[in-house]
């Protein structure tokens, strides 16, 4: 057998392996899908009926105004035949023009291909022009309520971001490179992981963002000793014993954020924040919100702040025998603490002699930048206490 022989052999045997690979991966995907069961319980199957109230009030608006709606359509159908139109020059060799460019800032598209190769910036633009025309009707919609506007802006962005040709494997050109170039090992390796998250998420897909072996408690995340000593149904109270010889006889409360969990001021224990603390000779009492699921969806605000710190309050008078405390709130933490300063001062209620704030907004009627992108951000203090 010649030396060429043999490599085509070897190449065939290897592309076989590849195809039956894929194709158990594939099988495997599918039975996991099918299989997935969910509930009430699962936040991603109650996601879409949070938002049908909203675009139940989008589409009485759009359809209340059909000669708007028409021209955009209009609008849409120019666009494409003209870049259908530049795209047939673009074949012909002939001078051509740009119909629509992404934003500088876009990333999705800094490939060279996305506007060297015919095909793909035909793809790209087309793409621009249909997520330009649903933003349009979207946005020409007047007499929204606030929440019902960030509510469609929120999930509209979504939806057309996720449609992205660089989402998708056969339109986008850097994979089919690496396709090529590792004769579809990436495309095997990308089941694997979508297998593993499958695995691992309840109901729907949770995609993992990072290495979940990566954190070890008591080693790099929740490294100081503490002991719950409370809890209900939106937090855990944790104890930290000072390590000093003399304590300082206000115990400290510590009033995290909601999303990011009270261990991000305990990661190891030369960075730790509440080992810091208890190393000065305070007894803190730190909060560890639960992660709310559908059976939480009618808590507020207000059942966050007196579950929270004016419950843990009532524990530590428990716990130390002291109604005097000093505060921290993290982020939103702080928000809830200021909320919280706010109620007690009108119930004449005086146990918090201090309050130290860590990154924290207080006012909220104009947060600017990403905040505004949420929708059911908390607008202080039209939502406030």
């Amino acid at each position: 057998m010649t030396e060429q022989s043999q490599s085509m052999q070897d190449a065939m045997a290897d592309m076989v392996g590849m195809a039956v690979k894929a194709s158990e991966q594939f099988t495997q995907l599918m039975q996991q899908v099918s299989s997935k069961s969910t509930s009430q319980d699962d936040p991603s199957a109650s996601v879409m009926t949070d938002f049908s109230e909203a675009f139940q009030e989008l589409s009485s608006k759009i359809m209340s105004n059909p000669s708007a709606l028409l021209e955009k359509q209009v609008s849409l159908m120019k666009g494409q035949m003209n870049l259908w139109q530049q795209t047939a020059l673009k074949f012909a060799g002939l001078d051509s023009e740009v119909v629509i460019e992404p934003d500088k800032s876009d990333r999705r598209f800094s490939d060279d291909e996305w506007s060297s190769n015919i095909v793909f910036d035909y793809i790209k633009q087309f793409y621009l022009l249909q997520s330009q025309a649903i933003n349009d009707v979207v946005g020409g919609v007047d007499d929204l309520s606030d929440n019902t506007k960030n509510k469609v802006d929120f999930l509209v962005r979504q939806y057309t971001s996720a449609l992205s040709p660089s989402n998708f494997a056969a339109t986008n050109p850097e994979v089919i490179r690496k396709t090529l170039a590792t004769g579809g090992e990436n495309l095997i390796t990308g089941m694997e992981q979508l297998s593993s998250d499958l695995k691992g998420s309840f109901g729907g897909l949770n995609v993992t963002m990072s290495d979940m072996a990566a954190f070890k408690v008591g080693r790099n995340v929740a490294t100081t000793p503490g002991q719950v000593i409370f809890e209900n149904d939106l937090i855990q109270l944790i104890q930290y014993t000072p390590t000093t010889e003399k304590v300082i006889k206000r115990p400290l409360l510590v009033i995290p954020p909601f999303i990011n969990k009270y261990y991000i001021l305990d990661l190891r224990e030369d960075n730790s924040y509440l080992k810091w603390l208890v190393d000065q000779g305070h007894t803190v009492f730190c909060i560890s919100w639960v992660n709310p699921g559908p059976k939480l969806k009618d808590k507020g605000f207000e059942n966050y702040m007196k579950e929270g710190p004016i419950a843990a309050l009532d524990v530590i008078k428990q716990a130390t025998g002291e109604s005097d405390v000093n505060a921290i709130g993290y982020c939103l933490g702080g928000t809830l603490l200021a909320a919280t300063l706010a109620y007690m001062k009108k119930k004449n209620d005086h146990r918090i002699k201090s309050a130290t704030y860590l990154a924290t907004l207080i006012d909220f009627k104009d947060p600017g930048g990403k905040a505004n992108e949420y929708p059911g951000v908390l607008r202080w203090p039209h939502d406030g206490i």
